[in-house]
């Protein structure tokens, strides 16, 4: 009986799972991790472990594991979070934007919009590092290559940089390199981009570079070892630079211009009036503002200093059967190779944004291009005509940009913001108007009005208006002329080209890409919807504040969630790379050290162990680089780390190492470490490429680390897109935080490193849904999962390779290294052979002979299923069957399928079969390659000729037709 005299009625018991429980599994968390709880018990067992958080203890040092859960919502769905995420879009307002000063309203064309852009075909691939399964979009690369060497008049260009200031920048100090003048001052015209004028003084500073900013007519009596130029110049003027040319070039200095890749279809090329190196922007080949970014940088220079020109450039080379290949050549990687003698820190370009605006030239072609540039010419020039009439004054000589001064420019912005329009606002009295592809005449007729300026007939108006583009700077020649831009102007036509580019390739979308240090992690759908949203895509980077509270709210949030995964303390997302990071971070330090009247720390501790681009970065910072050991077990040498601290303890700014280590390790004295560093007055700089491993388990801020960049494009999810976008946010502890980068117009010690003051905004909601997706309890299995499933792979593997690190307990981190040095020496079968025969296989490599050579390097992250890693296990087991055949004498140690792949269906359809192992071994080594099998297109390319036999702009047609009537 109850205490009111009434029966009690025991509740019916509950049978089914909670609430709680099925809100959970219907929750995006077991839609990212791969494999399920089943599997993850299967996997548990197999190395030894009950659970996943005894895993995580016997893999993470006690010292830095964090104490108590992540302060982070839990996880939600996927309907929940686009709901959430479009509530902070609506925020923000899409005005026309008129505003100009290197960022164009453009049409995306939908073909390439959800063909590339939207299409995990292209965004989820990798860095075309392994040649043989890149042809695709090497070759999309080199299109855009052969459009910006044909329109800047340059014998070669890049596969893409940044954005166009740090190419500004990158072009300052190819200049100082290469340029026969040894003076120290670098000219730069005021007519050059806000912008990119704040980057340069940020690049110049610690390398004693001394900028001097100036008239144009200044720039002949300066003595200077460069120049850079802008053409149209920020505020439309298009002046001839010929003559200035000349003079500079008479000095022993080498002129560099900035310019418009649209414009140039109508202006005579800079390589036609003698300079030496372009830069600029792709932005307005088709990718949206964005807000700032991710758009492709490009840089074109003459052939003579293509061996210093920065970044990343595809070649063209053969493959085994003698048929053109494509590869990255020269320079690429070279940070990695030369580390702190590098010309530069560049480690991530734009492939994605390149491929968009090569694609774009590619659907157009020369004529589409010229009539788009000629459409918006003309509704310039009708704009002034009309503002002319209207007694306001207006600047001659320009493409698509008016400077109008005389004017009160505080009224005129205000009617402008009244009609939903941006200007630029250059003073009180002048402000310029930037027209573009996206113009319409009722656009034209609302420009005019708001300067009482009244356009009745915008066609009479037309004929009575002349060109407003000087004859001697007018375009003769011809550009594009390339079969490859004059052949797919259909939709149908372009279309089925990137489908067959796409096909030539690996990404996520066909297989598992176990790269180790680079995690490549599901990229998913939810997370990739609100980029395109044009509450995300169509704001220009200097629109007016009150129309970015979206932005403000989204870039305020991901901050703080990027500040509680990782226990600092402030965090800035404009850089827009993981070498960008680097390079803020380290500035940070040094401009810590000056506060305190400490200039003369500069010395930078890095473990030889330690990824190229950091002692490249140190470089940058003016900072000099000591290496530190590593002991026989893969391990910083703390000892050594101590004798150098002491050595150096008066000029110590900082030591840069990477936790888990590059090999892939936990190591027991990072803390120790630290404090060292500490006592001797220097800072610590974490490298955050391997925080996959971290979140949700130990935060490097409470360690004692006092700053770290970090790959929005590994950890948090944001796509690799082929080479690039990235994104690589500093974040630091309170006291470094006053260092972070200004934004444009804004305050602080440290200049800009990146052109927007965001960075590349626009595909920051990829990773504020990632976070708000997974929740804390998510975020923190996902890094289990990830530590599980590279252990598993190393355990499975045991019997076949040896792995060469390894940490406590005996366990790896979230990637392992293969040691497959032995079987080189056993059987000469390289690493590099066993990369090339997993192709056959249909697997993207494991990167090959970093951080030790003759290893791959294994990470598989947390998104892929057990079913995919033992798909990759099974493979890796069959390859070491095939090196045994050869110890055995079974295969033979050069004609083997190791030494020959990768195997194109060419190869194994062709009439003769002259290998002493059977086709079906080549083609099918596992039976399952039969019910689904991926052909390389070439077979395995030749490095060495590839660089003795420079090419890097499109194959002659005449190439294929050669090898037409050869076959």
């Amino acid at each position: 009986m109850s205490n009111n005299g009434l029966p009690h009625h025991n509740p019916p018991q509950r049978t089914s799972p909670s609430l709680r429980e099925l809100e959970y599994h219907s929750a995006f968390v077991e839609r990212h991790i791969g494999p399920n709880d089943a599997e993850i018990a299967q996997m548990l067992h197999a190395i030894g472990h009950d659970s996943l958080d005894a895993m995580t203890d016997a893999i993470v040092p006690g010292k830095i594991k964090s104490p108590a859960p992540l302060a982070l919502p839990e996880a939600i769905t996927e309907v929940e979070a686009l709901a959430k995420i479009r509530a902070i879009a609506d925020k923000n307002q899409v005005f026309k934007s008129f505003i100009g000063q290197g960022y164009s309203g453009t049409h995306t064309p939908n073909v390439i919009l959800r063909n590339i852009l939207e299409n995990p075909a292209w965004y989820t691939a990798y860095t075309p590092y392994q040649a043989e399964i890149s042809q695709g979009r090497m070759e999309a690369l080199i299109n855009f290559q052969t459009m910006v060497a044909d329109l800047t008049g340059m014998e070669i260009a890049n596969a893409s940089l940044l954005d166009e200031a740090t190419a500004a920048a990158e072009a300052m100090t190819l200049a100082k390199r290469s340029a026969k003048s040894k003076s120290d001052v670098f000219f730069v015209s005021n007519g050059v981009h806000p912008q990119t004028i704040e980057v340069l003084k940020t690049r110049a500073e610690p390398l004693d570079i001394v900028l001097h900013i100036g008239d144009d007519a200044e720039a002949a009596s300066v003595d200077a070892f460069g120049l850079l130029l802008q053409y149209p110049d920020t505020r439309g003027t298009i002046r001839d630079y010929a003559a200035l040319t000349e003079a500079a070039h008479a000095r022993g200095a080498l002129v560099a211009v900035a310019t418009d890749l649209l414009a140039l279809t109508l202006l005579a090329s800079p390589g036609e009036w003698g300079a030496d190196i372009v830069v600029g922007n792709s932005q307005r080949f088709g990718v949206p503002f964005g807000f700032g970014g991710p758009h492709a940088g490009f840089m074109a220079c003459r052939d003579a200093y293509k061996r210093s020109m920065p970044g990343r450039l595809i070649g063209v080379s053969i493959d085994a059967e003698g048929k053109p290949a494509y590869r990255l050549t020269l320079q690429t990687r070279e940070q990695h190779i030369r580390r702190e003698k590098a010309t530069s820190n560049i480690c991530t370009a734009q492939v994605l944004l390149a491929v968009m605006a090569s694609m774009y030239a590619v659907y157009h072609g020369p004529d589409g291009l010229a009539r788009i540039a000629r459409r918006t010419h003309r509704l310039t020039a009708i704009l002034a005509a009309a503002l002319r009439k209207a007694g306001v004054t207006v600047g001659d000589d320009f493409f698509d940009t008016l400077h109008v001064t005389g004017v009160d420019a505080g009224a005129i912005h205000a009617k402008a913001q009244a009609q939903r329009v941006n200007l630029r606002r250059i003073d009180g009295g002048s402000l310029s108007i930037s027209l573009d592809e996206t113009t319409t005449r009722s656009d034209v007729i609302v420009l005019a009005g708001l300067f009482d300026a009244k356009i009745e007939d915008i066609d009479a108006l037309d004929v009575d208006t002349a060109d407003a583009i000087p004859a001697t700077s007018a375009r003769k020649s011809a550009f594009l002329q390339h079969p490859v831009f004059n052949t797919h102007h259909s939709e149908h036509e372009l279309l089925r080209y990137m489908r067959q580019l796409a096909d030539k390739d690996l990404a996520m979308d066909r297989t598992m890409i176990p790269l180790g240090s680079c995690t490549m992690k599901l990229n998913a759908t939810a997370e990739m919807i609100p980029v395109t949203w044009p509450e995300f895509a169509n704001i220009h980077p200097l629109a007016p504040v009150e129309q970015t509270a979206g932005y403000k709210q989204l870039i305020d949030e991901l901050e703080a969630m990027l500040v509680e995964c990782t226990g600092y303390d402030a965090v800035s997302l404009q850089p827009n790379s993981g070498a960008q990071g680097e390079f803020a971070g380290l500035l940070a330090i040094r401009a810590y050290h000056r506060s305190r009247g400490e200039n003369h720390r500069d010395v930078c501790l890095i473990p030889e162990s330690a990824h190229g681009t950091n002692p490249a970065s140190a470089h940058m910072c003016g900072m000099t680089v000591v290496v530190t050991k590593c002991d026989s077990n893969g391990n910083v040498d703390l000892d050594d780390i101590r004798a150098k601290a002491e050595k150096y303890s008066d000029r110590l700014a900082a030591l840069m190492i990477t936790y888990p280590s590059t090999h892939g390790v936990f190591e027991e004295d990072v803390v120790a470490i630290c404090d060292i560093v500490h006592q001797h007055g220097g800072q610590v700089y974490t490298d955050g490429a391997n925080m996959n491993a971290l979140v949700g388990v130990a935060k490097p801020g409470k360690w004692g680390s006092d700053v770290s960049h970090l790959n929005l494009h590994k950890t948090f999810c944001i796509p690799h897109g082929g080479g690039g976008p990235g994104v690589g946010p500093c974040a630091v502890k309170s006291h470094l935080a006053p260092f972070l980068p200004r934004t444009l117009g804004g305050e602080g010690d440290v200049g800009m490193v990146s052109a927007a003051s965001f960075g590349s905004a626009s595909i920051l909601p990829i990773s504020w849904m990632y976070i708000t997706l997974m929740g804390t309890a998510g975020l923190r299995k996902a890094t289990q999962v990830a530590l599980l499933n590279a252990n598993y792979i190393a355990k499975r593997l045991a019997p076949h390779y040896k792995t060469l690190y390894t940490g406590r307990n005996g366990l790896v981190a979230h990637e392992c290294i293969l040691d497959l040095r032995p079987l080189k020496d056993s059987t000469g079968i390289s690493a590099e052979d066993v990369a090339k025969r997993l192709i056959d296989f249909g697997f993207h490599a494991p990167t090959l002979s970093f951080p030790v050579a003759g290893t791959l390097m294994v990470e598989p992250t947390e998104s892929e299923s057990l079913h995919e890693l033992d798909r990759f296990i099974d493979a890796m087991i069959e390859i070491r069957e095939e090196i045994r055949a050869i110890e055995d004498g079974r295969l033979d140690r050069e004609d083997n399928p190791l030494r020959n792949a990768p195997h194109t269906a060419t190869m194994v359809a062709g009439s003769e079969w002259t290998h002493a192992y059977p086709r079906e071994l080549a083609a099918f080594p596992l039976p399952v390659l039969k019910l689904q099998k991926y052909w390389s297109p070439v077979a395995r390319v030749d490095n060495v000729y590839g660089d003795k036999n420079v090419m890097c702009a499109c194959i002659p047609v005449d190439a294929y037709k050669e090898e037409a009537e050869e076959a």
